[in-house]
């Protein structure tokens, strides 16, 4: 009976997350360009802007959070925050145990960077813990090595634990651009996953109602489309 009670009653605070004067917004903010802490030690990045732009059109007061990605999920179920905003794809397996608001950022693609043209993609590739990048590496028959930051797995290509790291070419991209020929991209991109949404609890149904419309009206404006350009470049998948 205790049991029942207390589920009961977790159920009942994550469904009012809504209703709350705040609504918490969850990133990594080691993720740049989607999210990163700047000079002045403040959550920035696409995902700031867009994030600030959602609560705005949806009447929403909000405040921002910072969470480790490894435990980004569980601290939503648990009530440290109402809404994932991290560079998070949709995929049916998170689909079974969070909700995801449509996509704020198109498809991508996934790409591979090493220290040189020829590394052999079957010996070690690193990617981060729990993204779609290491369950892709870890099918690959390549071995996978896991790090809990992104700036881990680009520092294991250079100090030779990986031959390669394997994660979101928009985040690659720039760490390629400003490396001056040390890294370079290999072998073709891959497609995954559904695009990048708001994660939220299953039971804020009405919460997610209001970041999709939201949502929708940026698509619809083409706002979003200029979010995306000003932070990942002309070049990157819009809407």
């Amino acid at each position: 009976m205790k049991k029942l009670l207390l589920a009961t009653a977790m159920v009942a605070v994550s469904g009012a997350a809504f209703a709350q004067d705040v609504v918490r917004l969850g990133t990594e903010g080691a993720y740049p360009p989607f999210n990163f802490i700047n000079d002045a030690g403040e959550i920035a990045g696409f995902e700031r802007d867009v994030g600030d732009e959602l609560c705005a059109r949806a009447a929403l007061t909000c405040e921002w959070v910072t969470n480790d990605w490894d435990s980004i999920i569980p601290n939503l179920q648990s009530g440290n925050y109402d809404v994932i905003i991290a560079g998070m794809s949709i995929t049916d397996e998170r689909d079974e145990v969070i909700d995801f608001s449509q996509n704020y950022f198109p498809p991508a693609a996934s790409a591979y960077v090493a220290l040189s043209a020829d590394a052999d993609l079957t010996g070690v590739v690193s990617a981060q813990v729990s993204t779609i990048q290491a369950g892709y590496v870890a099918e690959s028959g390549a071995t996978l090595l896991e790090f809990a930051t992104p700036d881990e797995t680009i520092a294991a290509v250079r100090n030779g634990e990986a031959v390669a790291v394997f994660a979101d070419k928009d985040f690659l991209a720039p760490i390629v651009a400003e490396s001056n020929g040390e890294l370079m991209f290999v072998a073709d991109e891959v497609q995954l996953g559904g695009g990048v949404g708001l994660g939220l609890r299953e039971s804020d149904a009405e919460l997610k109602d209001k970041f999709n419309a939201a949502i929708q009206t940026m698509k619809d404006d083409g706002s979003l489309n200029a979010l995306i350009e000003k932070h990942f470049g002309p070049e990157t998948a819009k809407f």
